[in-house]
């Protein structure tokens, strides 16, 4: 297939592309303005200006929309107003566009996020839940509603809801790796939040399988079937690194030093389940987190 793809310089973006090139695709990057690496192929978009080359979208089979501001950080208003922009604003653009066209794609695969469920406690959440409360939870409404125009054109669309992608290169783990290896990690207020993630190499498999498998449309958990507390998480990483992880990070430090993230993606509890992805037949490289952790982390 020829795929276009969004966000590609982030890290699953990065991840993606060579897993594409290695199945016998080809993929086009949709970059913004500046000079794309020399003879590859590429499309123009802004999507701060509201403008994309469509005419270079024609013929192409697929789209993987990954394109977002990361959410980590303290949230300012001005953050929070360009995680929400940088997406549904991006989102739309790229529906609409994709809709308009004399030969759209076949599907369009495009990322959304667990805080669709917003903080659950203990609850099992599956594609049937309903939508949670909070600014991640309004985020992800729009985001996937913003895809409408797509749906509407009969193509398939995938809003792909992503758990914590682990991987050393970036993200969460990453971000965690310097601490623990110091010996000062530990949970991260009581530590009974549930922890909804997936390994970098499973969440680029469910990308690739979702181009492909004709009946998955509509959202689709892309978590490993067996999410984990927090303490369990801390725990089980601070054995794959053999370290200990006992030093806990309480919920009022969390909240001084992050702000409202802190409970929103600290503290939250998702506990979600890829129902409609094991459904579908995809079978998870790495389905346990130890497991993930050691092949992530060469342990």
């Amino acid at each position: 297939m020829i795929v276009a793809v969004t966000g590609s310089s982030g890290l699953v973006g990065s991840a993606l592309l060579p897993e594409l090139a290695a199945r016998g695709h080809r993929a086009i990057r949709l970059l913004r303005p500046g000079p794309p690496a020399a003879g590859e192929p590429a499309v123009a978009w802004d999507p701060a200006a509201g403008t994309i080359d469509a005419r270079a979208l024609e013929g192409v089979d697929a789209v993987v929309h990954l394109a977002g501001e990361g959410v980590a950080g303290r949230w300012s208003a001005a953050k929070k107003a360009r995680i929400r922009d940088s997406r549904v604003r991006s989102t739309a653009l790229l529906a609409g566009t994709l809709a308009r066209l004399a030969r759209p794609p076949r599907v369009l695969v495009c990322a959304s996020a667990i805080g669709w469920y917003g903080d659950r406690g203990d609850e099992v959440l599956t594609e049937a839940s309903p939508a949670g409360t909070g600014f991640l939870a309004e985020v992800c409404r729009e985001w996937e509603a913003a895809a409408g125009a797509a749906a509407l054109a009969a193509i398939r669309v995938v809003h792909l809801r992503i758990g914590m992608a682990l991987s050393r290169r970036g993200g969460a783990l990453a971000a965690l790796l310097p601490v623990f290896r110091l010996s000062l990690g530990g949970p991260v207020g009581r530590g009974a939040q549930w922890m909804s993630w997936i390994a970098l190499d499973d969440l680029v498999g469910a990308i690739v399988h979702a181009l492909g498998a004709d009946t998955l449309a509509g959202p689709v958990n892309a978590v490993a079937p067996h999410p984990v507390t927090n303490r369990e998480f801390t725990r089980t990483l601070g054995r794959v690194l053999r370290r200990p992880a006992f030093l806990p990070f309480p919920a009022p430090a969390a909240r001084l030093l992050l702000g409202e993230m802190a409970d929103a993606l600290l503290l939250a509890s998702a506990r979600v389940l890829p129902l409609r992805l094991t459904a579908s037949g995809y079978a998870f490289e790495h389905p346990e987190l130890r497991g993930a952790l050691r092949a992530e982390l060469g342990r």
